[in-house]
């Protein structure tokens, strides 16, 4: 007896915000900023699901809480996996860490920290949406009714974006999203159709070394070394972080660093010789999220703050902005 095989809809690249100030006037729409890991989530015919990342990494098995999604056939969602804080129902990406680097979670790790999908943009059921403005992609979702222990459609508010920023900060979440309700989806695009406004500044980068801790750290990493790339693809410097570390962190960057090491640094500038002379040099394969206050006039980062590694990002997506 044969079986007809699933069929899938058309990968897509995700839309990308640009970077700016809340916009005013109207023809905005304005979501939360949700501090987790961006997928599209496709399903099949047959029920199956496909998870993929910003950077074409198959995020599935990962996942599995999120195999609910195949209920919904034929379809392509973008959104966000987050990790909820189960004290302030916030998203917490110190939480989503646990899961991020694991390809194949056990029962006890899911149940421990559950993850949610928050499906934000509809791009495709039976046929492609891209074309069509967000107001109807936005119809379209909510008509999915998407209902399940792990699925969510977060909510959208219009009028100020302003207050919508108010009530963020208030919630201590990320930021703000605005986007114009007449606007396309461009698969793969960093546009204007979409303002992303963080509330507290952020900047991925690649990891090249690390100082050997001391006192209550010997035997692990001081401060890690930062790069980011510049406009014409060489690797910089721009300072080093040392807070931000719990104890699993620490020994989870020493298990990842110690097989990267080597004898050269990676940069391509020469590093200070205050930060380098008791370097630990490594391949620049590791990405992670800094927080920071300000840039100093040299292109350092000042009062950094660690957050996490970034798997589903490149390194040659840290580049310097500043």
């Amino acid at each position: 007896m044969s079986t007809s095989r699933p069929s899938w809809p058309p990968a897509v690249d995700p839309m990308l915000a640009t970077a700016g100030p809340i916009p005013q006037g109207p023809g905005w729409a304005f979501e939360f900023k949700w501090d987790g890991i961006r997928a599209v989530a496709s399903t099949s015919s047959t029920g199956g699901l496909r998870l993929v990342s910003r950077n074409n990494l198959d995020l599935t098995s990962s996942y599995p809480e999120l195999a609910e999604l195949g209920a919904y056939r034929s379809i392509t969602l973008d959104g966000e996996i987050v990790a909820l804080d189960p004290a302030t129902g916030a998203p917490s990406f110190a939480m989503l860490q646990r899961r991020m680097h694991v390809s194949r979670p056990s029962a006890a790790l899911v149940a421990a920290v559950p993850v949610r999908y928050f499906a934000f943009d509809l791009l495709y059921r039976r046929t492609a949406l891209l074309s069509k403005p967000w107001t109807q992609r936005r119809e379209g979702l909510e008509g999915l009714g998407l209902a399940g222990n792990a699925l969510a459609v977060p909510p959208y508010f219009l009028g100020d974006g302003d207050d919508v920023q108010a009530a963020a900060r208030q919630q201590r979440l990320e930021g703000v999203v605005a986007k114009r309700t007449d606007g396309v989806y461009e698969p793969g695009r960093r546009s204007r159709g979409w303002i992303k406004t963080p509330l507290f500044a952020t900047a991925e980068a690649v990891v090249c070394g690390y100082t050997a801790g001391e006192g209550r750290r010997a035997g692990s990493l001081g401060a890690l070394l930062l790069g980011a790339y510049d406009g014409d693809g060489r690797l910089r410097f721009i300072g080093r972080v040392g807070t931000g570390f719990s104890d699993k962190v620490l020994d989870q960057l020493m298990s990842l660093l110690k097989p990267l090491l080597r004898e050269t640094s990676p940069y391509d500038e020469e590093v200070p010789r205050m930060y380098a002379r008791k370097a630990r040099w490594v391949e620049p394969d590791l990405v992670g999220e800094i927080v920071y206050r300000n840039v100093t006039p040299d292109g350092r980062l000042r009062h950094p703050s660690w957050r996490g590694l970034r798997p589903e990002r490149r390194p040659a997506e840290a580049r310097i902005t500043w």
